[in-house]
């Protein structure tokens, strides 16, 4: 018994200091809040206009609840943030703010509401350009289109060559013709048929399914071309399809585009075995799709790649590549001499930037808007076209070729900006003159071409 007594004795002692220890406090003593000092147990139990009131009557100032209609009234172009907190009243149970801070956080806010009209304002007289322009340009080619479907297209070959049909190639073909102005600046030369298309398009397909059985020969086909070359053709086109335009995501295998692109790779082997497929091919194959039926897609791939300077590229014939690089050396020094001499003393041959621009026709380095309009005046000039091209990519960015060094060269020239400004790199392209020493393209490659048919084969050097 002598444990629950001693329990009982505990018990009693605890309560008894609880409640001595939680006594009601006196009314006198203060207790701390964050703008003054209110009674502590009183201040938690009292209605907030209570408090006010006291406060009223100790201080002798007034105070007045703001309005809705007066703490808004700026509030019609507020920004969405919490900014426009600083023009709100502190609570009921804190003093007012004085008159000095009021103002400085009117001052404040109207400020801020200055600065966001003043960049709503900006943001939409960017967009009415924005849009005002667009709108003119979509105006410009629907008239372009109109003159080119009523008045050239009729009439090509009285057309064709006029001074009128020539500013308007430059200014840029309207894509709803584009493709069948292509087909007619290219011409037909070879007297491809679209049931040559199909017979060439049957054999590749025969060719793929036999291809692991096949003998290095068969019938219709080239003797020379081994069956490894063929399948390393095959092969190569299965995996360059993959690479065209992988942003588009069309060319790809499951895309709208895929098996278009893979017929006329695969029938072009078969209609051309001693040139097979090279890499490149495939990107202007694929901006020729895009503009053009199959069929006639095929027709212009096929009369684009037997030009002397496309066929030189594509069957990788050194000796004439070396008379077009040497060309263009001509032209890059008349034209460019400063950017000539810092290429010529870093070592950074044509080769390194050219090869790609030519194989593509500049499809794969430029956008694909701008290298549509770069294919435009190709189809109206020629090859001479890709290196005047050339020529105005190295003079719109001379400046800031001019200050690298070999690597940073080669690297800029072989990955070019995504954001080239086709006005300006077309003004920066007509400010080439393609005339060295009064013989124009034509002229000087063809002296080249005769005086280095025995150069070294190498890196392109200009003999003089």
């Amino acid at each position: 018994m002598a444990a629950p007594s001693l329990l009982l004795l505990t018990d009693r002692s605890l309560f008894a200091k609880k409640s001595k220890d939680t006594r009601p406090l006196e009314k006198s003593e203060p207790g701390w809040k964050l703008f003054g000092k209110v009674p502590l147990r009183d201040g938690l139990n009292k209605d907030p206009k209570k408090i006010q009131k006291e406060y009223e009557e100790r201080t002798g100032r007034p105070h007045s609840s703001p309005s809705k209609q007066s703490v808004r009234k700026y509030l019609d172009c507020e920004p969405l943030s919490t900014t426009a907190l600083i023009l709100e009243d502190r609570p009921a149970n804190l003093p007012a703010k004085p008159a000095e801070e009021a103002q400085k956080h009117r001052q404040q806010y109207e400020e801020m509401v200055a600065q966001a009209k003043k960049r709503e304002i900006k943001e939409a007289q960017k967009r009415k350009k924005q849009l005002e322009e667009r709108c003119k340009l979509e105006e410009s080619i629907g008239n372009a289109a109109m003159t080119w479907n009523q008045e050239i297209l009729p009439n090509w070959e009285t057309m064709c060559n006029s001074r009128k049909v020539r500013e308007l190639w430059w200014q840029g073909v309207p894509p709803s013709v584009r493709g069948k102005v292509w087909s007619l600046a290219v011409g037909n030369e070879l007297n491809i048929t679209h049931e040559l298309y199909d017979i060439c398009l049957a054999r590749a397909r025969e060719k793929w399914k036999s291809m692991p059985t096949a003998g290095p020969e068969t019938d219709n086909e080239d003797p020379g071309i081994s069956l490894a070359d063929r399948e390393a053709s095959l092969e190569l086109i299965k995996l360059d399809i993959s690479r065209t335009f992988p942003n588009l995501c069309i060319f790809q295998k499951g895309g709208p585009y895929h098996d278009m692109l893979h017929s006329i790779l695969g029938a072009y082997t078969c209609y051309r075995p001693d040139v097979g497929y090279v890499q490149g091919m495939s990107f202007i194959a694929a901006v020729l799709i895009l503009n053009l039926d199959t069929a006639d897609a095929f027709i212009a791939f096929a009369n684009l790649l037997n030009k002397p300077c496309q066929m030189a590229f594509f069957r990788v014939d050194h000796s004439l590549m070396l008379t077009y690089f040497a060309a263009f050396e001509v032209f890059f020094e008349e034209n460019l001499p400063k950017l000539f001499e810092h290429f010529k003393k870093n070592n950074l041959t044509p080769d390194i930037y050219l090869i790609d621009w030519i194989f593509t026709l500049y499809s794969k380095s430029l956008p694909l808007d701008l290298a549509c309009r770069v294919w435009d005046v190709f189809c109206r000039d020629g090859d001479e076209f890709l290196f005047h091209t050339a020529l105005g990519i190295l003079k719109l960015y001379e400046d800031i070729l001019t200050k690298m060094d070999f690597i940073h060269n080669a690297q800029f020239l072989t990955k070019l900006p995504e954001d080239i400004p086709a006005e300006e790199l077309f003004t920066a392209i007509a400010a080439i003159q393609m005339q060295s020493r009064n013989k124009k393209w034509a002229q000087v490659l063809l002296a080249l071409q005769k005086d280095n048919r025995e150069q070294e084969r190498g890196s392109p050097v200009l003999k003089r």
